[in-house]
C-alpha cells in the first residue's frame, strides 16, 4: 500500500496531484461500475432462452427482471453510510465478493426461485459497488482538475455501461448459453479482488457514531414503493394499485427526512445539505436522470416497433449514440479546468440536451439518423451535467460522508429516471391513444404493441393500414413527449445558470474570491 494514499484529505502532506498509481486504481473501479450498469439490461435478450429452460411465471419473470433494480434503489442510502463507517475500499470488495458469488449462483440456475434470489444478491452487491466507487475517486483524488476529470469518466462508464449491457447480451445469447450474461462478471469481480487491497486506499469517517438502524427499513419502505409504482405507470397506466405505491412511499419518506432532522445519528446527517452546492447539485440531478430515462423509453421502441428492426440489430444502432457519451464528461471537465464557470457548462449541458429533445420532436416514421442523432446529442449534454454535479456535490461533501454523499445522488439518479419514465411515458401514451381511430381495438388504442399483434392477424391491406396508423401515433406521443422534455431540459438550464452562480458567489462572499479556490482545494 502507497503510504501517501492513506493520508486524510486536507491534512498536512496529503497528496495534490494523483500519480500513476491513483490512475491505475480508477481504472479498476471501472471494472465494477461498468458491470454493476450494465445488469439493469443484460436481460434484455437472454429473457426467451431463460423462459424455455426455467418456465417461471408470468410473476417470476417480472421478478427476475425487476428485483435487482428494486434491491439495488432501495439500499443505496443504506450501503453508503455504511461505507462511511466500515471503511469504503472494505465494502467494496465485500460487495465485490457478493456480486461475483451471485452471479455464479445465477448463471446455473436451475429453477425460476434461484434466479430470483441470486438477482437480489447481485443488487445487494450493486448496491454496495456504486457508491463505494465514487467515495474512493474522492479519497484518491485530491486535485480539483483531476477529480473532476476521474468523476467524468466515472458517469461515462456508468452511462455506457446500461447500452452495452443489452448488446452484450444478444450477443453472448447467440454463441452460448443464457447463463454466460452472468459468467461475464466474474473476471472482473477476480480482478478487483487481488487489485483492490493493493491500489486502493481506504476511506471512512473516524468518529461514525452509532449506525441508526431504524432508519434501514423506513428509506426501503420509502423507496421501493415509489420506485414500483414510477415504474410500472408508464407501461399499466395509472392504476389505484401504483397511486397506492406512490402515496406508500410518500408517506415513509416523510416519516425518513423526519427522523433524519430529529435522530440524534440519522443515517443521512443534515450537514451533507449544508455543504456548499450540495443541495442543488442532488435536485438538478434528478432531474437530469428524468430527462436521460424519459426519451429512453421511446428511442428503443421506435427502432423495434416503428422501423422494424430486430431486437440485436436496434440494440447495435443504440450503441452508436453512445460515442458522444465517452468524450462528453472529460470536455466538460476540461472546459471548467480551463477556467469556464462550472455553473456555465452545468447550463450549456442541459441546453444541449433541450436541443436532443428537439430534435427528436422533429422524427417521422422513417428518420433513423434523426432520431439516433437526438439521442447522441441528448446524451452528452447528460453526461456534461452529470458529471459536473457529481463533482460539485463531492466536493462540498466532507470526505468522512463520501459514501452517503454519493448514495444520495445515485438514489436521485434513480428517483429521476423512474419519474422521467412514468411522466413522459404518460405524455407519449395519452397522446398515441387520442390518435388511434376510435374504430380500433381496445388492445391496439391502449399500445403499439397491440397494434402490431392486431395488424398480424388482420388481412393484407386492413393489417398494413392499422399498421401505419399505429406507427404515425406512437411517433407523435414520442414528438410530444419530446416538446416536453425539451421544455423541462431549458428549464433545468435557466434553473442551474441562477442556482450555481449564486452557490459560487456565496462561497466567494464568504472566502474572498482570492481563497475561494484555495478553500475548494482544501476540501477536495
Amino acid at each position: 500500500m502507497n503510504p501517501t494514499s492513506t493520508l486524510p484529505l486536507g491534512a498536512p502532506g496529503a497528496p495534490v496531484r494523483a500519480g500513476r498509481r491513483e490512475w491505475t486504481a480508477l481504472g479498476v473501479l471501472m471494472l465494477p461500475l461498468l458491470l454493476v450498469s450494465m445488469d439493469v439490461s443484460v436481460l434484455y435478450f437472454a429473457t426467451p432462452a431463460i423462459s424455455a429452460d426455467l418456465r417461471p411465471t408470468g410473476t417470476q419473470q417480472l421478478w427476475i427482471f425487476d428485483i435487482y433494480g428494486f434491491v439495488l434503489a432501495g439500499l443505496l442510502m443504506t450501503m453508503g453510510a455504511l461505507g462511511d463507517r466500515l471503511g469504503s475500499r472494505r465494502l467494496l470488495l465485500c460487495g465485490a465478493a457478493a456480486f461475483g458469488a451471485a452471479s455464479l449462483l445465477a448463471a446455473y440456475a436451475n429453477s425460476a426461485g434461484t434466479l430470483i434470489a441470486a438477482r437480489a444478491v447481485l443488487g445487494l452487491g450493486g448496491a454496495t459497488l456504486m457508491p463505494s466507487t465514487m467515495a474512493l475517486v474522492r479519497t484518491m483524488f485530491t486535485d480539483p482538475a483531476q477529480r473532476a476529470k476521474a468523476i467524468g469518466l466515472w458517469s461515462g462508464v456508468m452511462t455506457g455501461g446500461i447500452a452495452l449491457g443489452s448488446v452484450l447480451s444478444g450477443i453472448l445469447v447467440e454463441h452460448f448459453w443464457w447463463g454466460s450474461v452472468f459468467l461475464v462478471n466474474l473476471p472482473a469481480m477476480a480482478l478487483l479482488l487481488v487489485l483492490g487491497p493493493v491500489l486502493l486506499p481506504e476511506s471512512r469517517n473516524p468518529a461514525p457514531g452509532r449506525f441508526d438502524w431504524p432508519s434501514v427499513p423506513l428509506s426501503m419502505a420509502a423507496v421501493l414503493p415509489l420506485v414500483y409504482g414510477l415504474k410500472e405507470i408508464p407501461s399499466e397506466g395509472w392504476h389505484p394499485r401504483y397511486v397506492a405505491a406512490l402515496a406508500v412511499g410518500l408517506l415513509f419518506a416523510a416519516l425518513f427526512a423526519r427522523r433524519q432532522r430529529t435522530g440524534a445519528a440519522p443515517l443521512i446527517p443534515p450537514v451533507l445539505f449544508r455543504g456548499p452546492g450540495f443541495t442543488p447539485a442532488l435536485l438538478l440531478t434528478l432531474v437530469c436522470a428524468f430527462g436521460m430515462m424519459g426519451s429512453a423509453i421511446f428511442t428503443t421502441q421506435y427502432l423495434q416497433s416503428v422501423l422494424g428492426k430486430s431486437p440485436l440489430a436496434a440494440a447495435l444502432w443504440s450503441l452508436l449514440p453512445s460515442v458522444l457519451i465517452g468524450v462528453a464528461g472529460p470536455v466538460a471537465a476540461a472546459l471548467v479546468q480551463r477556467g469556464v464557470h462550472r455553473g456555465y457548462v452545468v447550463t450549456a449541458g442541459f441546453a444541449i440536451g433541450a436541443a436532443g429533445y428537439a430534435l427528436l420532436a422533429l422524427a417521422g416514421t422513417d428518420s433513423l439518423w434523426l432520431v439516433l442523432a437526438a439521442a447522441g446529442v441528448l446524451a452528452s449534454g447528460v453526461v456534461m451535467v452529470m458529471s459536473q454535479l457529481a463533482d460539485l456535490a463531492m466536493s462540498g461533501a466532507p470526505v468522512e460522508r463520501a459514501g452517503t454523499a454519493s448514495a444520495l445522488l445515485e438514489t436521485g439518479t434513480e428517483f429521476g429516471g423512474a419519474l422521467g419514465m412514468a411522466v413522459l411515458g404518460s405524455v407519449g401514451t395519452a397522446l398515441y391513444r387520442h390518435a388511434m381511430p376510435a374504430g380500433a381495438s381496445a388492445q391496439a388504442r391502449e399500445t403499439l404493441g397491440g397494434a402490431l399483434a392486431d395488424a398480424s392477424r388482420l388481412p393484407g391491406g386492413a393489417g398494413e393500414a392499422l399498421l401505419a396508423t399505429a406507427r404515425e401515433a406512437f411517433t407523435g406521443g414520442m414528438r410530444g413527449a419530446a416538446l416536453a422534455g425539451a421544455v423541462l431540459l431549458a428549464l433545468a438550464a435557466v434553473g442551474a445558470a441562477v442556482t450555481l452562480r449564486r452557490t459560487d458567489g456565496a462561497r466567494k462572499q464568504r472566502t474572498g474570491p482570492r481563497r475561494a479556490e484555495a478553500e475548494e482545494r482544501r476540501s477536495g
